[in-house]
């Protein structure tokens, strides 16, 4: 297929600059921000099928999957929601308001921990995977285009991107990070499912990751290791924290709640539950 480049929007050049220099040192934020773009592209599917529920096509399931790969460095987040068409790709992915991002950039303060919870407000919280990548890959096809209509969207954060037109499968969206030498971390398990329970818990949506059982070594003397087995388990809780009783709910779930739903760095002065 053939590829075409495209510069980005210079607002998105600055921010992007802005994004990887001015909270590097709060990387984990990228999953949180990424999570919850994919369960917003799965809302936007259900709400569109409300009116037309073809657009499900034979994949009824509407879910978040998180896989890596630590041979190749690479951290995929992939959800079967709305999809994105080519011209959607360059739209979403290269441009964005210039209000939003003169008023993102008056509001960084300079301490990270309240300019990481700014992404969310403004809307750019896809650029937050250049803390961590160097590269980013993104694969999508929108819900009712057909299997030809995909698309690869592919930058390395500098001043442009390339798109293309690609055969895909799977309705929905596939952003795959090529991680940085010293964001290694980030291509285990454990660290994964901390980070799922850290930020996304109360995604109503299933976020599923592969099971890993540990498997000696072949030959006597060689070291063993985790390895994957093909089924997918969930890691989050995937109901909301209201449905939920009280005794279950950590007061670091609670305030990430009230963050992910105000986009407010501060945390809440109270909350209350009933159930």
């Amino acid at each position: 297929m053939s590829q075409h480049t495209h510069s980005f929007q210079a607002e998105v050049a600055q921010l992007l600059h802005l994004v990887t220099h001015s909270l590097y040192s709060n990387p984990e934020i990228f999953l949180r921000e990424l999570v919850s773009n994919a369960s917003d592209a799965c809302d936007k599917l259900r709400f569109a099928a409300l009116g037309d529920a073809s657009l499900y096509g034979d994949q009824p399931n509407l879910e978040v999957r998180l896989s890596f790969d630590a041979a190749a460095k690479t951290l995929t987040i992939t959800d079967t929601g709305i999809g994105m068409s080519e011209q959607e790709a360059i739209d979403h992915l290269g441009t964005i308001a210039k209000s939003g991002t003169k008023a993102f950039m008056e509001q960084l303060s300079g301490d990270q921990k309240s300019d990481a919870q700014l992404i969310g407000q403004f809307g750019v919280g896809f650029y937050s995977g250049f803390i961590v990548a160097d590269k980013i890959t993104v694969e999508s096809r929108r819900a009712g285009l057909t299997e030809a209509q995909g698309v690869r969207w592919t930058s390395t954060g500098t001043g442009d991107f390339v798109t293309e037109t690609i055969t895909r499968q799977e309705r929905g969206t596939s952003v795959t990070l090529h991680l940085r030498e010293d964001q290694q971390e980030f291509l285990n398990a454990w660290k994964l499912k901390q980070l799922v329970s850290k930020y996304s818990d109360h995604i109503s949506l299933p976020i599923l990751m592969e099971k890993e059982e540990w498997k000696e070594g072949a030959n006597e003397g060689e070291p063993g290791g985790m390895v994957k087995t093909g089924e997918w388990e969930t890691v989050n809780k995937a109901s909301a924290l209201w449905t939920r009783a009280k005794k279950d709910i950590s007061a670091e779930q609670y305030r990430e709640f009230y963050k992910s739903i105000s986009h407010d760095h501060e945390d809440p002065l109270a909350w209350a539950h009933n159930r």
